[in-house]
Order: structure tokens, then sequence, then C-alpha cells
């Protein structure tokens, strides 16, 4: 794996290449963002939204965190950054759609099935165990069905999340308002890294399949 300072040469390539080709864009990018799409995705460095949808910088507007979590509405004090970036994508600009992109093997899902680290110290996984005991309750009859280890648990916990996630974002008013009067569309995906296969959430019946 790369350093930071073999990733700058990267970046000379990037500017030498890419950038030049692109200048055009990268000017009209410099004026402001217009993304239709806003993405949910997981901190996981295997998975890149970007490179998965194969978009161009300025057509998705990304946030990423531990199991691509979106709390519910509160307005309680502290850092609410997911909020303020669900708030910013629809407010400000105006996204159409919003994607929750989960993927296979992924960390956090994993300690929410198996609480591992419940009880942990801050630094010690504790940040992490209350970021993802908003997963409890979905764990239950996943782990009574499955256990709380092996693919099949896990696929079915991952699952689970994005549609825990997914239900979360309706509890932001002007989400749920904008789904109503049909100006904006929640989706649900997960990105298996193994075979590289994309499944999309059919919300009617409630079930994940291949993209076509």
């Amino acid at each position: 794996m790369k350093t930071f300072e073999q990733m700058i040469d990267g970046y000379r390539n990037f500017r030498a290449t890419e950038w030049q080709e692109e200048r055009t864009r990268w000017q009209q990018l410099a004026e402001g963002q217009s993304p239709q799409v806003m993405v949910i995705s997981c901190s996981d460095s295997r998975v890149d939204p970007a490179q998965i949808l194969d978009v161009a910088p300025g057509e998705i507007f990304v946030v990423r965190n531990v199991a691509a979590l979106v709390p519910p509405f509160e307005t309680t004090p502290g850092r609410h950054g997911v909020s303020a970036a669900v708030e910013f994508a629809v407010q400000f600009l105006k996204v159409r759609e919003i994607v929750v992109m989960g993927h296979g093997l992924c960390g956090g899902c994993q300690a929410a099935l198996t609480q591992d680290l419940h009880g942990n110290e801050i630094g010690e996984g504790g940040f992490v165990a209350h970021w993802v005991d908003m997963l409890d309750e979905a764990r239950e009859p996943i782990a009574a069905k499955y256990g709380t280890s092996g693919r099949e648990a896990e696929l079915a916990m991952e699952l689970e999340a994005v549609k825990v996630s997914l239900t979360n974002l309706m509890t932001f008013p002007y989400v749920s308002e904008k789904v109503a009067s049909g100006e904006l569309a929640l989706r649900g995906a997960h990105f298996a890294i193994s075979d590289g296969i994309l499944r999309l959430l059919d919300r009617d019946s409630d079930e994940f399949s291949p993209a076509e």
C-alpha cells in the first residue's frame, strides 16, 4: 500500500494528465456544484463510491462514515456531521436522490453484530461501539436466526443496516416532505467486494437484487 509521499507522485501525474485534459470542467466546478445524487457510504478504504459508480468529480455529493449509517433526526447538543450533510444536500444542493450504500465484509456491521466493543473505553473502541449501537434493535432478530458470526449473519446485518439508515432518513422532516412530494427519492444499495456485484433494494419487495 502506498504512503502519502508516494501518493503525491500520483497527484503530480494527475495534474499533468487528467487535470490538464479536463481543465475546462475543473474551471466550471470552481464556480459551484450541482450534483443530483447524494451517496452515503462506508469509510472503508476498499469501497470508493466514485470508483464503483464510475462518476466524474462534481457528480455525487458523498458522506462516508463507519458502516454508512444515518442517525435519526435529533436536535440535541452535539456535532451532527451526517445530519449537517443531509441538510446541505437536500435543502441547499436540492439533490434528487439519496443512496445509502453498504458493502460486504463491513467491519462496522461486524462490530454491531458481535457487540465485542460494547463497554470499551473511548480510544479503545468506545466511539465505534456508541456509533454502531444504533443497529442494536435490528441486530436481535438476525442474531436469533443466524447467530453472531459467519458470512450469512454478517451479510444479513449489512443489508439491514442499509434499511435502518433509510428509515432514519425519513425521520428528517424536510426529507420525508420531499419524498412525499416526489422531489426526492431514497435508494438502498450493497456492494460486494469479493465479486464486485452491486445489489439494489427494491422498496416494494424489501429485497436486494443485482443491478442489471
